[in-house]
């Protein structure tokens, strides 16, 4: 394989590990592995070996080069060389290296972001670009501003949102080609956390679609309410919805949801952006995408939508080319 064609992406999150050979001129996936090998896992591991620190770095590569060596085999054909750019939560301090934040602002080309390089070796023949997050003054994010470079945001004086949704959604303000603003909401989780774990569980069944039955009606009611009453008294209609009959389990789990995305995206209201681009899960960017239109949103201002995959690989090789004259080689 062609390294100077090709570079393997590395998207390392806390649960989970994902790798995929892609092709820089088309983006297309030539290979790809994922596992359950997340930072936490892999740093519980690390702790365990009793290794000296400074061979962190090589443990945690030994992950990534099993991958890839697989990938080459299912390929038959030799990877070596092809660098690796890797972000998420490598970077923290559960990851390989922990990095320093990036203090917001950052260019949205990505061209000032953290990043550490790492010289291919024998055991693994790759170089490697780490690339960090970003903070503001009381919030932080790492893998989400890669992906926001890989949106494509316009140079514009008028204020634009990247709104990444997920266990700890963010909202980032993107202003004359710079991200400027930071806003976590921790509306997955905590929906995880009600859904599964509170009095809630036994009233609401994770079941169908949204475009399915009442699941939308119920959606958007639930988005609609969260605007109005308080969210911690309706969170508990979800449980006498229930008890009285008045909507099956999966439509409490849609109402649910709406709750929780409408009072999240409550804000928006008063201070509407000239664009938004909602990039992610598409389960995740179909129901938000749904919540802004209820909220009539999506109607005075353009909504883009994109996948988590797509933007994650754009980002991360527009971060590769501002390195590639000082990247590393054997």
């Amino acid at each position: 394989m062609n390294p100077i064609t090709t570079f393997l992406s590395c998207d390392w999150g806390t649960t989970s590990f994902r790798l995929r050979l892609v092709e820089r001129e088309t983006r297309k996936i030539l290979a790809g592995a994922s596992s359950k090998e997340g930072n936490a896992a892999t740093a519980g591991r690390w702790q365990q070996a009793g290794q000296p620190p400074e061979q962190r770095v090589a443990f945690y590569l030994t992950i990534v080069r099993r991958h890839i060596q697989q990938m080459a085999a299912a390929a038959q054909t030799t990877l070596a060389g092809v660098p690796v750019v890797i972000s998420g939560m490598a970077s923290s301090t559960i990851g390989m290296a922990e990095l320093p934040y990036k203090p917001l602002p950052f260019a949205v080309d990505g061209s000032d972001l953290l990043t550490q390089t790492i010289a291919p070796t024998v055991d693994f023949p790759h170089p490697v670009l780490l690339i960090s997050g970003v903070r503001s003054a009381d919030d932080v994010m790492r893998g989400e501003e890669v992906q926001l470079v890989g949106c494509g945001f316009e140079n514009t004086p008028e204020e634009q949102l990247f709104l990444h949704p997920g266990t700890h959604a963010k909202h980032v303000t993107v202003q004359h080609g710079q991200a400027t603003a930071l806003k976590t909401y921790m509306t997955g989780e905590l929906f995880a956390l009600l859904a599964t774990q509170s009095i809630l569980a036994a009233s609401v069944e994770a079941e169908g679609m949204l475009a399915e039955g009442r699941h939308q009606q119920w959606f958007a009611r639930g988005v609609l309410e969260g605007q109005q009453v308080n969210l911690l008294h309706n969170a508990f209609m979800v449980r006498t919805n229930d008890l009285f009959s008045q909507n099956s389990k999966s439509e409490n789990y849609f109402y649910l949801s709406g709750l929780l995305i409408g009072s999240e995206c409550h804000e928006l209201l008063a201070h509407r952006p000239a664009r938004i681009v909602l990039a992610g899960e598409p389960v995740l960017v179909d129901l938000y995408g749904a919540a802004l239109r209820v909220l009539g949103i999506a109607h005075k201002c353009p909504v883009t939508t994109k996948t988590a995959e797509e933007v994650t690989l754009n980002g991360q090789l527009a971060v590769l080319k501002q390195h590639l004259a000082t990247l590393p080689t054997a």
